[in-house]
Order: C-alpha cells, then structure tokens, then sequence
C-alpha cells in the first residue's frame, strides 16, 4: 500500500475510517509535515502537536458531505492545514503563555502606603500656589480645571470671548507653572 495513489477509492477509504488506509495516510504525511516544520519549530512535542491537529482537521474535513472531493488535491490540502495550525499553535503560544495548573495566584498589587500622604502634600502645594495668584487668574484656574465649567459660561462670566479666554487661560497656567516651580525650588532649599 506504501506505492498507494491518491485516488478517489482512496478518499473514500479514509471517509469510511479504513484503518490500514487511515495508518497509510498518518505514516506517509507524517514525514512530509516533520520536514516542513524541522526549520521552523524546535520542540518535537510541538510539531507532534502540530501533525495530530492536522491529521484530526483533515479527516473532519473530508468526512464532511462537502469535503474533499478530489483526490489530486489531498497533498495540498493536508499542507494548507498544516500550515493554519502551525500558525493557530504558534500564534496560541505567544500571546497566552500557560500557566501551570498547581501555580499560586498572583498577588493583588498592593496599594503604595505613602499616596495618600504624597496626594495631600501636592494639593497643600498646589493651593499654595493659587493663594499667590491674582484672583482673576485663580478663578479661571478654578472654574476651568477644578470645576469643569463649560468654557462658553467661563467667556460670560469674565464678559470674553473665547479667543480671549484662551489667551487669558494660556497666562494663567504659565504663571501658575512659574509660581510652583519657585514654591518647589523654596521648598528643596528649606528642606
């Protein structure tokens, strides 16, 4: 049987699950898919993978009511789903790698101690800033980062429009950034 052609008696073997047929069909297509996988995966148990998957997926398919139906195309066929398991496998592989059933879970990210204190340091900091401030500057500042005023009602209460108001907004940020970086210098020499 080694000298077998792939014909359509021989389709029709493997879809009635002949098993001398079956075993000719794994023995002669198992070489040929270790030699298209030898320079592309190393792991002998991943190509094994990769044939049975094969193996498994072609014989589905030709025992489905539309499968193969012609027996010149089977070398390829088998190729074609090598090649999209290969691909499956590897794909699998890199994006989840397997964690082992009997591993500890992983511990919960553990809140940093000192953030409240560091948060409360920067809002001291922060209202510092704004006390030496102009009030107009503060009140922009305010209503448009703190409390998230439509910047249109911001124009109205100033009595701008608003390519003024970016103006305005543009300044007062500058000289806010200003003012904390010498509150930051003070405080590194007090410090």
């Amino acid at each position: 049987m080694e000298s077998q052609r792939f014909d359509r008696d021989y389709l029709d073997r493997l879809r009635g699950s002949d098993p001398a047929t079956e075993r000719h069909f794994t023995r002669h297509f198992r070489e040929l898919i270790r030699l298209k996988l030898r320079g592309k995966i190393r792991s002998p148990q991943l190509v094994e993978d990769i044939s049975q998957e094969t193996f498994l997926r072609v014989l589905v398919a030709l025992r489905k009511e539309h499968g193969l139906n012609d027996p010149e195309r089977l070398p390829g066929f088998i190729h074609a789903v090598c090649k999209n398991v290969t691909l499956e496998l590897l794909r699998f592989d890199t994006r989840h790698p397997l964690i082992p059933e009997n591993a500890p879970e992983p511990p919960a990210p553990a809140a940093d101690p000192d953030e409240p204190i560091v948060n409360e340091e920067r809002k001291v900091l922060v209202r510092g800033v704004l006390e030496q401030m102009s009030d107009r500057d503060r009140a922009i500042l305010r209503l448009i980062f703190l409390e998230e005023i439509d910047k249109q009602e911001v124009c109205r209460q100033f009595e701008v429009d608003s390519g003024y108001l970016r103006v305005l907004l543009h300044r007062a940020k500058q000289r806010f950034k200003r003012a904390l970086d010498n509150q930051r210098t003070k405080d590194r020499a007090a410090g």
